[in-house]
């Protein structure tokens, strides 16, 4: 038989039993679009945290308070040991050689102010002059950046200047705002003059649009914190020193965990690799739950085609072509389900996506993969209902009732 001879045997098959076919074409198309969606989110995911990371610079550092100590012993587990940082561990680190910057920050305080008779509710966090000359991906909009000589002054983040449920700015430069806080067991009002806009960054992981920057010294003597840093970044004076200063401070500064662009986007890569794999493996398995009712629903449709079977070997089919015949209706299932499900799994993670402000990764070769992996799956499991087909014997096909 010539192929076209059997695709069209194959198409008219799957015209006559629509409803089965539509079973198979809708297992397929829901493991693929749960693969698809999946998938694109989490890599968007990871895109959107590596052009954040990207954002501090390939030289910059950070250090943080605390660091993970091994237990001992076979049963020994593992213990956090907590710190602070103070003005010694700032000047240890700015001694060192090739630090260009050492900047510390103070978060985790938080206040409130009412404009136009609404309460806002945001988080400050004192920095110094230099953290705009570290952190380069914030720009102003309006206004200015930090001065060593100012005190209660604030850089605030697009949101704060225009939160999103207003259609219009509650704020502009030269404002004051008056944030009352409790520190301590005392409710205490701090007044702070709006000298900077930052311009609107978006996304959702390490977005400056709601952040309130005010002088460290002007933090400090609010929050009453004696000093502690939070975290210190610094940079290098080239990215050629990077790891040598990271070692360098390790070695000099007890107790502090060190991350550099490099060790955190590795950390992200392990991370979210493994939920991609998980997620991935969970939205596979629906395929295979597909894959079962493919081998089932073709089992069936060889015992309805007994006749037409014998008929066909009788004529002259051979062997193969009855197997390429079944094959054939397997491979269409996989191409129409899995076309259907990768655009219908892009379409869901772009409607999620818009939901949670994140920008799925929409990969021509995730949705060529997707196609593939769901062809191979249905052609896999109507290998044997189509190997058994092909092995009938014309004579008897014929006698079949």
């Amino acid at each position: 038989m010539k192929l076209w001879d059997i695709l069209g045997i194959s198409a008219n098959g799957v015209k006559e039993r629509k409803f089965r076919f539509a079973l198979n074409l809708i297992g397929i198309l829901i493991g693929c679009a749960a693969v698809t969606g999946l998938v694109s989110m989490t890599q968007g995911m990871s895109n959107t945290i590596t052009d954040q990371l990207g954002s501090l610079g390939a030289s910059t550092i950070t250090v943080v308070p605390g660091s993970f100590t091994a237990g001992r012993g076979f049963t020994g587990g593992g213990s956090f040991v907590t710190r602070t940082l103070g003005w010694m561990d700032l000047n240890t680190i700015k001694k060192i050689p090739d630090v260009e910057f050492a900047v510390p920050i103070e978060s985790g305080g938080s206040g409130a102010y009412v404009v136009r008779g609404k309460t806002y509710a945001r988080a400050l966090t004192g920095v110094t002059e230099q953290y705009f000359a570290i952190n380069k991906a914030l720009e102003i909009a309006e206004g200015r950046v930090l001065l060593r000589s100012d005190l209660a002054v604030a850089v605030i983040g697009y949101d704060v200047f225009q939160p999103p449920s207003e259609d219009e700015p509650i704020l502009k430069l030269g404002d004051r705002l008056k944030v009352t806080a409790r520190v301590n067991g005392v409710d205490k009002e701090l007044t702070l003059r709006i000298v900077g806009v930052l311009k609107k960054t978006g996304g959702s992981f390490g977005s400056s649009d709601s952040v309130v920057l005010i002088p460290l010294k002007t933090y400090e003597q609010f929050f009453e914190t004696g000093g502690a840093y939070n975290s210190i970044q610094v940079t290098a004076t080239s990215t050629d020193k990077v790891e040598e200063i990271a070692q360098a401070i390790k070695a000099k500064v007890d107790q502090v965990t060190v991350v550099t662009a490099a060790s955190a986007q590795s950390m992200v890569n392990t991370i979210l690799g493994t939920i991609q794999a998980v997620l991935g493996g969970i939205a596979a398995i629906s395929l295979v739950v597909a894959g079962v009712g493919i081998i089932n629903t073709m089992t069936i449709s060889v015992l309805e085609r007994t006749r037409e079977i014998g008929t066909l070997k009788a004529l002259g089919a051979k062997s193969r072509d009855v197997l390429f015949m079944f094959l054939s209706e397997a491979v269409l299932t996989g191409v129409v389900g899995g076309l259907i499900g990768a655009f219908g799994g892009f379409g869901l993670s772009v409607a999620v996506g818009n939901y949670v402000g994140l920008a799925p990764d929409l990969s021509v070769s995730l949705g060529a993969l997707v196609v593939g992996f769901a062809v191979v799956t249905c052609v896999l499991s109507g290998l044997y209902p189509a190997w058994h087909a092909s092995r009938m014997n014309p004579v008897e096909a014929l006698r079949y009732e």
